[in-house]
């Protein structure tokens, strides 16, 4: 397996630290909102990607945090009349709602910043005493002069690295580059003890202490959107390497971005969704296959027309699955020719194939698409098969849909009328009492309400007319 290694800017051979097991961490959601589809991108990414690595053999430990104190969460409870606590753990809910909508799978362990106090105590404290930060009126700074590789993951050197747009500019700290990583307490917010005094912990502290304490000092995997290598994860670098005097993570894994109709997304621009939105509109599925249908690394440009796109892929995936469920049930045993077993499992290993190299999905997908169209012959009925056979399509079909998340759905129209299924019984009578004029007759209502019946080997069917303009 190869993965594009943001570190060194270049595909690597993927080499865990202990064979067969990897240690993944990734940067959760700040709890004050429900998530935009910009965040939704690397949470689906990186829960697929944790699959296909459990499906290839690897035992995984994925964690994934929260942060919930953070300024935003503070001027949100400030703004509802509300506590810090409540709103973190309302959107915490809320957040937990979306991800299984979008069919993630929970991490193996999920901390909150304010679970974490004392581990991040302990860093800082530590950063301190051997020379790497400083406390200044309780707030505690990062000396980033003081680690030679800063930039290293962003590939900067500090010269070029822009103190007035890219950092925040504080009189007080020693250089503009330095960050904090505890804040003095202000009046009012939620604070805790330390040696500094009262205050809470800077953002980019809490994922350093998080990953070295339920992981280790050194893991396999960090990942993200590529809007956090600067500042957030080149940060999580210098003051984690100077706490512990080894590397961090061997490999930096960044998912591209995602426009909106072709421009940043932007509340201020009105083209703002979360994915609340999009899904009350759409449903989950074609979220989550839309991100998977383009390379992680590439940006993603989101739109109507694309999105119904995605749903009109998951409806033809679906038709195909009903099918072979169908065919299954109407069919008997039998054996299977070795050259059908190898041709089914050809497209696995295809699959393995693209998603090896640096785990490609848009690719992965396309092989399900491509296996869908050479098992059609025997689904449809127009080759006939055994029961056996079928079964074998139908396992692989599972497996390979099953790695990605990717649930078959049917369309709105897809759910026959009542009076539709009605025809279609007097129909089946009609043709068993040999009242051929009365079947056609019943055969051209039930078109004129948008379906054909289709006859196979194993029988009559109702098929959406729809599923036919392709």
């Amino acid at each position: 397996m190869k993965i594009y290694n943001t570190l060194n800017r270049k595909i690597e051979e993927f080499k865990p630290i202990n064979p067969g097991k990897v240690m993944m961490y990734a940067c959760g959601p700040t709890v004050y909102n429900y998530i935009h589809i910009g965040n939704a991108r690397p949470i689906i990414v990186f829960d697929c990607f944790r699959r296909y690595l459990e499906y290839r053999g690897y035992k995984v430990t994925f964690v994934q945090n929260f942060t919930d104190i953070d300024d935003k969460i503070i001027q949100k409870a400030n703004e509802e009349n509300s506590t810090v606590h409540d709103i973190a753990e309302k959107y915490i809910t809320e957040y937990k709602i979306d991800a299984k909508g979008l069919g993630v799978n929970p991490p193996s362990i999920n901390p909150k910043v304010t679970e974490s106090i004392q581990l991040i105590i302990d860093i800082v404290d530590k950063l301190i005493k051997n020379g790497h930060a400083y406390e200044i009126n309780g707030d505690v700074y990062f000396s980033t002069s003081s680690f030679s590789e800063y930039g290293k993951l962003s590939h900067m050197p500090l010269d070029q690295l822009d103190a007035g747009k890219r950092v925040e500019v504080n009189s007080i700290k020693r250089d503009p580059m330095d960050f904090a990583i505890w804040k003095a307490a202000k009046p009012g917010e939620m604070s805790w003890e330390s040696p500094w005094g009262n205050g809470r912990p800077g953002w980019h502290i809490e994922c350093s202490a998080m990953a070295i304490n339920y992981l280790a000092p050194t893991i396999d995997i960090h990942c993200g959107g590529q809007d956090l290598i600067f500042p957030h994860h080149e940060n999580e670098i210098a003051q984690s390497e100077c706490a512990t005097n080894v590397s961090f993570a061997n490999y930096w894994m960044h998912n591209g971005y995602i426009n909106v109709d072709n421009k940043k997304m932007s509340k201020s621009k009105g083209n703002f969704f979360t994915v609340r939105d999009v899904a009350e509109k759409y449903g989950y599925e074609p979220i989550r296959y839309m991100m998977l249908q383009a390379h992680y690394r590439t940006p993603i440009n989101y739109n109507v027309d694309i999105i119904e796109q995605c749903k009109a892929s998951l409806v033809r995936i679906a038709t195909f699955n009903d099918n072979l469920k169908f065919m299954i049930e109407k069919s008997n045993p039998g054996n299977v020719l070795d050259k059908d077993k190898e041709n089914i499992w050809s497209y696995r290993d295809k699959f393995i194939k693209v998603m090896d190299d640096d785990f490609n999905t848009a690719d992965g997908i396309s092989v399900i698409f491509e296996f869908i169209r050479d098992m059609n012959n025997y689904v449809s009925g127009t080759v006939h098969t055994s029961k056996d056979h079928l079964l074998l399509i139908k396992n692989l079909f599972d497996e390979l849909t099953q790695i990605l998340g990717i649930v078959p759905i049917k369309d709105d129209e897809d759910k026959i009328p009542k009076e539709v299924t009605e025809l279609f019984e007097k129909r089946k009578k009609a043709r068993k009492e040999k009242d051929f004029a009365l079947a056609d007759s019943l055969r051209e209502q039930i078109a004129s309400h948008g379906y054909l019946v289709e006859e196979t080997r194993q029988g009559s069917r109702l098929v959406p007319i729809n599923n036919f303009k392709n």
